[in-house]
Order: structure tokens, then sequence, then C-alpha cells
């Protein structure tokens, strides 16, 4: 009797190893949907196009990229929340997973509970510019401006609640002054107000500018991330110019969180890799962008940290949905 309720035992065991087990040694099966929540041609999209055929070649089955803009991109993310949680389904995912739940209060889904992080892929600072004819040269001057015309100088972004909207709103916080932001829909509209004059200044990210910034019609003051970026090796960090802030934008792929760690550990292999060969450096570095290639560890860690500054930048700018 003994005998058998051991042998009982380990086939219990068995069996809760070997449905896990078993998905990940056949993954994948079919073809892969690779969401992202923006239009064709933004830095999410060329990011996730340019990691399709790269997963598609180490994985064995095809990568379709397909764009599903909508709800400051929460139509993607409730997508895959809501598929099958059998790796099949991934999402491109930047920092509006953190920052969504505190501007939308009507969510469906809970992007923290119903997701996971996989592997960050890659990132990029936003870059703070002024029209080339403006006087300030520098952050320090602009902060000076600010303060002796409290909430008259204005920037724009490409939208209400994005990191780069948030990275005005930090500024704010950190530099203690007070400046307007003015939202547009799209980079190349916020830029065309601040070259016709409707604004004072604006934040974008890199390839956003890097037109603008060959042709001499903008100039850049500072970038959002903890250290310069590569291709603007001559503009400094918000935190050299004085001001203590790091807005990094960042691209990384989640699946549900329902997903056996198996299959995640075997995505998590591929991507870990992926923006670290020569390829990928250099196509990353031409869009102003860094590799990471982080664990799903590393990657949570990561968003645990950024979460409750994202939080606070929300509250205290006061950003609701357009």
């Amino acid at each position: 009797m003994r005998a058998a309720l051991k042998l009982m035992g380990i086939w219990l065991v068995l069996g809760m190893i070997l449905p896990a087990a078993v998905p990940a040694q056949n993954y994948p099966t079919k073809p892969i949907r690779f969401i992202v929540g923006f239009a064709p041609g933004g830095g999410n999209d060329i990011a996730a196009r340019l990691m399709a055929p790269k997963l598609a070649e180490a994985l064995g089955q095809p990568v379709v990229v397909e764009n599903r803009p909508g709800g400051g991109t929460n139509v993607a993310q409730e997508a895959v929340a809501r598929s099958a949680p059998d790796g099949h389904t991934i999402l491109l995912g930047s920092p509006p997973i953190l920052i969504n739940k505190y501007i939308y209060t009507n969510m469906s889904f809970d992007p923290q509970r119903d997701l996971v992080g996989v592997s960050m892929f890659a990132a990029s600072p936003n870059v703070l510019v002024v029209n080339a004819t403006s006087p300030v040269k520098n952050v320090k001057e602009l902060i000076a401006l600010a303060k002796k015309n409290p909430g008259k100088l204005t920037f724009s972004t490409s939208g209400v609640g994005s990191l780069i909207h948030l990275s005005g709103e930090m500024f704010n916080i950190r530099a203690n002054v007070k400046t307007v932001h003015v939202a547009y829909r799209g980079a190349s509209p916020a830029l065309t107000g601040l070259l016709t004059g409707e604004v004072d200044m604006s934040y974008a990210n890199i390839p956003a500018l890097l037109t603008y910034l060959k042709s001499g019609r903008i100039r850049p003051l500072a970038t959002t991330g903890a250290k310069r970026s590569a291709l603007l090796a001559d503009v400094p960090t918000m935190k050299e110019s004085g001001v203590d802030m790091d807005m990094t934008v960042w691209f990384g792929v989640f699946v549900p969180s329902a997903t056996p760690r198996p299959i995640i550990d075997k995505l998590a292999g591929v991507l870990m890799k992926m923006p670290h060969t020569a390829e990928m450096k250099k196509r990353l570095a031409d869009l102003g962008a860094e590799p990471v290639g982080s664990s799903p560890e590393e990657f949570a860690k990561r968003l645990q940290a950024e979460e409750p500054m994202l939080a606070e930048v929300v509250k205290v700018s006061g950003a609701k949905p357009e």
C-alpha cells in the first residue's frame, strides 16, 4: 500500500511537470502574431519589424507584425492579455504598460496582472529641443526663462500620457518650473508646431528628430536618459544639465501572464541575444536606441522600479486621456 501511494505521488509530480515541459519542447507550432499598439512607421513598429524576422528564423515559424493602435496602446495590450497563453500571440510593449492604468480609469484589464515581460529589447532617450532661432542655448537658460514666465512657456509632444509627454511633466517637477503641455496627433505635427512658433519647445524621440537635426532647423538642449546617446554624443543629459531625471523609452516583449514558464524561457533565450548581434546593434544605433536584452527577472525588476515614478508624474501632472 505504501509503495502504491509513493508511486502515485511520483505520477502526480510528473503530471505537474510534463504539461509545462511539452508545450515548450514543441513551441511554436504555428505562426506567431506580434501585436504593436501603434500605427506603422513609428519607433515601436520599427522595433517589432526588426525583431520579427530574427524571431522567425530562431523559432522556425513565421512571425507576423499586426498593428492594433488605439486607446493609448490599450487595444493592443488587451488583445494580447485576452489571447491564449501559449506564446503564439506576443506584444511589443513600452512604458504605456506602466502608465495607462493611472490615466484610464475604466480599463477592463490590468496590464501588470494580465501581462508578463519576457525581455526588454532596446531603450532610447527622448530629447528636449527648441527652434534653432530660439535665444535659449541650454537647459540652464531655459529654466531661468521659465521661472521668469511661469505658465507661459509651452512644449509640444505627440500626445497625452506617453513617456514623451511625461518627460515634459517630470522636467516641470524636477526643475521646479511650470511649462504647459500642448498635445498634437503625432511627432511630425508636434515638431511642425515648434518650427512655426506655435510652441516654445518640444520633446520627441530621436528617430522623429533626425531629419530636423541634420537640417539645423532645431536645437537639442538635453536628452532624458541616464547617459548620453551615441547618436547625439555632444548633447548633454538632463542630469548633466542639473535636472535629476531619467525618462527612457524602452521596447520589450510581453505575453499573457498565464503563459507557461518554459515557453517564456524559450522566447527569452532568443530575445536576450538578439539585440547584441553586430547587425542589430547597427540598426538600433540608426534609430538612436541601444541594445538591452534583459532576462525576465531583470525586466520585472526594471518595471517594478519605474512604475512608482511614473505614477507620481501622472498624479502631479493630472494627465488625462485625450
